[in-house]
Parts: C-alpha cells; structure tokens; sequence
C-alpha cells in the first residue's frame, strides 16, 4: 500500500459532508489525510466548520501524494478562485497520480479541460455542458466513474465516490469493498459481519 499522504482540498464553502465517508475510512486503515488550502489560513465549508489547511496548494507536490481530494463548493461556479486546484489536478494526472473530484470540483476539471478524455460523471450532464467543456461524448450516467486515474461523482454520492477511493488506493477489494458499501449506502446489516469478519469493521 501506497504510505504518501492523501492530500485534501478545503476552501471556502466546501461541501464537508462530501468526503466524510473517504476520509474517515482511509484514516481507519493508516492512511495519512493532509488538508490544502489555497493558504495555510483557516477557511469554512458550507456547513460552517472552520479548517485550518496543513498546507498551501502552492506547496503541494503530486511525487509526494497518493491522491488529490477535490470537493464540491459554492465557489467552482462562482468565478475562477478555485482554478489553481484544476491545474494542480492536472499536475497531478500528468504525474500520474490518481485525483478524485464530487460535485462541483467535476465542473472546475471540465473547464480546466481533464474530462474531454475520460469517462466522467457529476450531478447531471447538462450542469457540465454549461460549462463548454468537450467531453460530453464521454459523460456516464452512474453513481461514480473511474477512468484513466481520475474518479469522478455527483453531489448525491459520497458513499460511491468513497467506494472508488478506497478500490484504487487498495483500501478494501472484492467482497470486502462490496460489502462496506452494501453497509453505508444500502444499510445492508449482513454486511456488517463481512467486514467484522475480514477485520474492516
């Protein structure tokens, strides 16, 4: 398993409950979560809780990362203040290292041009049309979608997109995967004992 951090974006408005599942699961199995901001000052989600970043984006560097968390905010269809995490998203895939973006961070990486290429998904096709972008073609109606190192998902689906980081990160496999999705998103109670039983409950 991969020990390099797993990096977190936060900013204004970010939509906290959007990586719960992801985060609170790879700090279960020893993974190190390291927030970004576009500074080291505090910033707050949506929700009103207030962060202090561990780093600034500037000082992100994808060789030192297994994975780049972007979340949804107000601010992604706002103006362009959160363009930079696009970029470093780019930076990141032309790595080689995975990034995984829900919500509005999926419009932000279509205008940034990084789903003209791949299978995508986000809350809805037409929310990624309007930004102009050239992968409609590409676009997959379902819960997440991952592709080429990039997973991507709507604002509705924190458990899938939390699936799709904890399979490529090698978090959970197989029945083990299926089952702890079985369990947060289907409340699935024979679930449970598949975890207990491979030690992932």
């Amino acid at each position: 398993m991969n020990s390099k951090p797993v990096h977190l974006a936060v900013y204004d408005t970010y939509a906290d409950w959007e990586t719960g599942h992801a985060t609170a699961h790879l700090a279960r199995a020893g993974r190190d979560i390291r927030t970004v901001g576009p500074s080291t000052r505090p910033v707050r989600s949506i929700g009103g809780l207030c962060v202090q970043p561990d780093l600034a984006l500037d000082d992100v560097r994808p060789g030192d990362s297994s994975l780049l968390i972007l979340t949804g905010a107000d601010l992604w269809d706002t103006g362009d203040d959160l363009a930079p995490f696009a970029r470093k998203a780019r930076e990141f895939l032309d790595a080689g290292v995975p990034v995984a973006a829900i919500c509005g961070a999926t419009a932000g990486l279509a205008r940034e041009g990084l789903l003209d290429d791949r299978a995508h998904t986000s809350a809805v096709s037409f929310y990624l049309a309007a930004t102009g972008y050239g992968g409609g073609e590409r676009y997959v109606d379902a819960d997440a979608v991952t592709d080429d190192g990039l997973i991507t998902a709507g604002p509705t689906e924190p458990v899938a997109f939390a699936r799709e980081i904890l399979r490529l990160l090698g978090v959970y496999e197989g029945e083990v995967l299926d089952a702890w999705y079985r369990l947060f998103h289907d409340s699935d109670p024979e679930a449970y004992a598949v975890l207990q039983k491979a030690g992932a409950a």
